[in-house]
């Protein structure tokens, strides 16, 4: 079995080296990662429900899928193998912005990320990888955020950090139609 391995990274998005990913989870070092929201014609968000099996915050609902580029590929590219992998979609990608944030994990790990931000609006069905994913569903944001706030522990950590701000960017770069 390969090893994945992540891109290291300074605060300027400098890349450092390479590190496998279990092993950069367990320092907390610093790597590139990228995060998809994905939205229907409607304005519902398609969220994505981790599979138990992943060696974090399995079982919990997140954004439309995440992961992180491989040495050999770029952000955007990373983003479209990504929501296909898990999600069995395409469709084109906007980059929103990108943040830094650390937190600890389940399992003794601590997410350490410079997260890139993807938006997409699609109405394509999802054809889900149950190996990563455990269900999706759709929701209208304003439910999204009681929910969130009813139960902040349904949710991963790096979700709760950027909704808000997704759906910012989202208003204010006038991407709904």
């Amino acid at each position: 079995m390969n090893k994945e391995e992540v891109i290291l990274v300074d605060e300027h998005d400098v890349v450092t080296g390479t590190m496998e990913k279990i092993e950069a989870h367990r320092g907390g070092l610093l790597h590139r990662a990228i995060s998809v929201f994905i939205i229907d014609s409607q304005g519902r968000w398609l969220l994505q429900r981790r599979a138990r099996n992943k060696y974090h915050s399995n079982s919990l609902w997140t954004n439309t899928c995440c992961s992180h580029p491989l040495p050999s590929e770029n952000n955007r590219e990373a983003a479209d193998r990504r929501l296909f992998e898990e999600m069995g979609l395409h469709c084109e990608l906007t980059e929103l912005f990108h943040f830094i944030y650390r937190e600890d994990l389940d399992n003794e790990l601590t997410e350490h990320e410079l997260d890139h931000v993807f938006f997409g609006i699609t109405n394509m069905a999802p054809k889900i990888n149950h190996e990563e994913v455990m269900e999706f569903k759709y929701i209208d944001y304003k439910d999204l955020v009681d929910d969130v706030a009813a139960n902040p522990g349904n949710y991963t950590v790096w979700f709760r950090l950027i909704m808000a701000r997704v759906d910012k960017s989202i208003k204010d770069l006038n991407l709904l139609k």
